[in-house]
């Protein structure tokens, strides 16, 4: 039962740093979510300090590592506003948006996490 609460303590806080986001960075003039994919970045590199952390110190299974990566990560980078966003981008024929922004989803997204690992290692 701790467990679900240090999950759900992270997830609310994550969704509540990804909504500051969202109030800080405006979208662009074409629509483009740069907010969306900000938190998703930042989530990403997050993720891939903590999981270096969490290798390191053999802590893949602790209170912190729930609190953090599974909650706080998980409400802070969001798949579900990332897929209606792109069906947005379909639905108005804009294709070029929605390849590029599909493309520095994914590719920037794993590119952080590779990043925030990195940067771990180095510390």
């Amino acid at each position: 039962m701790k467990s679900l609460l240090y999950v759900f303590l992270g997830g609310g806080l994550g969704s509540l740093f990804r909504f500051l986001i969202s109030k800080f960075i405006s979208s662009s003039k074409n629509g483009f979510p740069w907010s969306t994919l900000l938190a998703n970045y930042v989530g990403c590199l997050l993720i891939g300090v903590l999981l270096g952390w969490a290798i390191k110190n053999n802590t893949t299974r602790s209170d912190l590592y729930l609190l953090l990566v599974i909650g706080f990560c998980g409400g802070l980078t969001t798949f579900s506003t990332f897929s209606l966003e792109g069906l947005s981008f379909l639905k108005s024929g804009d294709y070029t948006s929605f390849i590029s922004y599909s493309l520095a989803s994914v590719l920037g997204g794993i590119a952080f996490v590779g990043l925030g690992h990195y940067l771990y290692r180095l510390g």
